[in-house]
């Protein structure tokens, strides 16, 4: 019996360890909302949108030209940009 109630007090240990854990190892995903405006190129129109694991793609065709912008998810910043030519 008191190898029984030792066991249960180790494992409600355990429980209560791993919850306390997780309540204060957010990772700050409680972020403030981000509010941010994206300037396009004149005559530029936006294509398709994506979205992959902390990234957000954006497709955009500007003069004829397709360019595809990436931006982080959690801050919107702008992450990359990538551009497409025709050969001569």
């Amino acid at each position: 019996m008191l190898i029984a109630g030792i066991t249960t007090v180790v494992a409600l240990g355990a429980v209560i360890g791993v919850i306390g854990y997780r309540v204060f190892r957010a990772d700050g995903s409680a972020a403030a909302p981000v509010d941010v405006t994206a300037l396009l190129p004149k005559g530029a129109r936006v294509v398709a949108t994506a979205v992959a694991q902390d990234r957000i793609a954006v497709t955009i065709e500007v003069g004829g030209a397709v360019e595809i912008r990436t931006f982080e998810a959690k801050t919107l910043r702008p992450a990359g940009r990538l551009r497409f030519a025709t050969e001569p």
